[in-house]
Parts: structure tokens; sequence; C-alpha cells
């Protein structure tokens, strides 16, 4: 067991990922960008709490179907682009987990919960702003699935996986 902060993100298929971790190697400044594509649900939950997260996801993701996604827009950040994220059920789950885990929450945990991927970030408000309106006239909204849940380790720079939770298939 760590005291190590952990991360919690979701699951993309492949293809997904594939597509938004492209846009994210092309665009993301290279001295900053240690990790890959991902949709962040937890930023900073308790090392110490490890085991009970565990438990915890591993039961949600035994009765939770794979998610449909949908990512409708890019949106700005100011000195960064990131693309919506649109998936009532994925809003529902981390709702869910930020009121078992509440006493265990950061502030910036505890704020609203707008999913999306960061494509850009820590720029020149210009050059967000480039981007930005470059991909905002060329988006087409896309279409994913969410497949389960990431549990990463934050040491300092880039993450180390802890697990995954799979979500149940249909059919």
């Amino acid at each position: 067991m760590s005291h190590l902060p952990l991360i919690l993100s979701l699951k993309l298929d492949q293809i997904t990922f594939e597509r938004f971790n492209e846009l994210r190697q092309r665009h993301f400044p290279s001295e900053r960008n240690f990790l890959p594509a991902h949709v962040t649900l937890f930023h900073k939950l308790p090392g110490d709490r490890e085991a009970d997260i565990q438990q915890t996801l591993q039961e949600l993701g035994d009765m939770t179907p794979v998610l449909p996604l949908h990512f409708p827009s890019v949106r700005s950040l100011g000195q960064g682009v990131a693309i919506e994220l649109q998936c009532p059920e994925l809003v529902e789950l981390r709702n869910q987990l930020a009121r078992e885990w509440s006493s265990w929450l950061s502030a910036q945990d505890r704020q609203g919960y707008r999913p999306h991927i960061t494509i850009q970030n820590k720029v020149s408000a210009g050059e967000a702003q480039q981007l930005y309106r470059h991909l905002l006239n060329q988006w087409q909204p896309l279409e994913g699935r969410g497949e389960g849940l990431l549990l990463w380790r934050y040491e300092g720079g880039p993450w180390t996986l802890v697990n995954e939770v799979l979500f149940v298939v249909n059919g």
C-alpha cells in the first residue's frame, strides 16, 4: 500500500483512444506530455484507501454495462483545448462514487464534473485559440465506448497503472 495519490480514469475503446491520443500527441506540448489521452473521473484519491477503492470499483464494474460515449464538440480551456464528452451514465457513475467517497475527495474532485479529453494545455491563449478555431471548423461528432475504469498511481509525472476494471459486455 502506498500513500501516493491515485487517479481514476475511464477506459476508452481502442479506436476512440487512438483517435484522441493522436490528436493529443500532435497538439500537447511535448515537454509536458507525459500521458496518453484520458478522461479523468477523479484527480486525487488517497493512496492509503487503495484497498477500499479497488473493492468499490470491482463491485461497480461487475454491474455496469459498457457505456455509450458521444463527443459532440470542442471546448476552449483558455490555455488549451479539450473535446467534450457526453454520457449521462458516466456522470451518474461518477456522482455515485463521489457520494460514497465524499470524505476523501480533494477540493478539485468535489467540483462539478464535466467530462472531456484534454488535447492541448498550458500553451499561450493565442495558440490555444488558434487550435480551438481549427478543430471547431472541422469537428464532426464522434461516438465511442467506455469499457471500464483505470486506477493509476500519481508519481510526479507519468502515471503508473494500478488496476483495470472492465464493465459488463452485453450480448
